[in-house]
């Protein structure tokens, strides 16, 4: 029984071992989230809603490879801000100013092998997105009839679908590239007061594109 034992832990190291020699690289460039802005309305007045512009900011993610095809990636950035306007009846005013962080953790699996410069990729994972700094703007304050007011956004979980590609220039140095869609979707209170006074589920489900440097080690 000992012997048996003995050789399905040494198989079970043995199929592990490729884990041991994995190697890590580090994605740096410019990251946007463009959210798509469908289907977010405001729940007391349905023919009204909101929309959020894009922005760019500092991306950087880490890849770790178990092996020639399958890489688990960290997706990380700067902070992001968005200008949240209205739609309908409050098309043109701005509603508020918001920030957010989207980490993602995404399975991939690498098309070709390791000699070949140019690797596409596709993948899937999830996203935590977390809403932070919400600032009502002056035209909010006014058609509220206050200046005491808060714009609050819940933290998100969801999905994110991925493809992209790597060019490798040598064995340390390439090129990366990816595009994810994030289901990104949020409730928003509004407080006048300290009273709720408006809602929203806000449908973000932004397309989030990289460019950037690549380096192995």
């Amino acid at each position: 029984m000992k012997t048996k034992l003995s050789i399905a832990i040494l198989t079970s190291l043995l199929a592990l071992s490729p884990a041991a020699h994995a190697n890590f690289s580090v994605n740096v460039g410019a990251i946007n989230v463009n959210p798509d802005n469908d289907g977010s309305k405001i729940n007391e007045a349905p023919t009204l809603g909101l929309k959020g512009d894009s922005d760019t900011q500092l991306g950087i993610t880490v890849d770790y490879a178990f092996n020639d095809q399958w890489v688990l990636e960290l997706i990380a950035a700067t902070p992001f801000s968005h200008d949240v306007e209205g739609t309908g009846g409050l098309a043109g005013n701005k509603i508020a100013d918001i920030k957010h962080l989207p980490p993602s953790l995404v399975a991939q699996y690498h098309f070709l092998d390791s000699s070949y410069a140019l690797r596409p990729f596709v993948g899937v994972g999830i996203n935590y997105t977390t809403f932070f700094d919400e600032q009502p703007s002056a035209a909010l304050k006014a058609t509220l009839g206050t200046n005491d007011v808060e714009v609050k956004l819940d933290d998100s979980f969801g999905f994110v679908a991925q493809v992209g590609a790597n060019y490798k220039i040598d064995e340390k140095w390439g090129l990366h590239a990816m595009v994810s869609i994030m289901d990104i979707d949020t409730d928003a209170t509004v407080y006048a007061n300290g009273a709720k006074a408006l809602t929203s589920t806000v449908s973000l489900d932004p397309v989030v594109a990289m460019f950037g440097l690549k380096y192995s080690f």
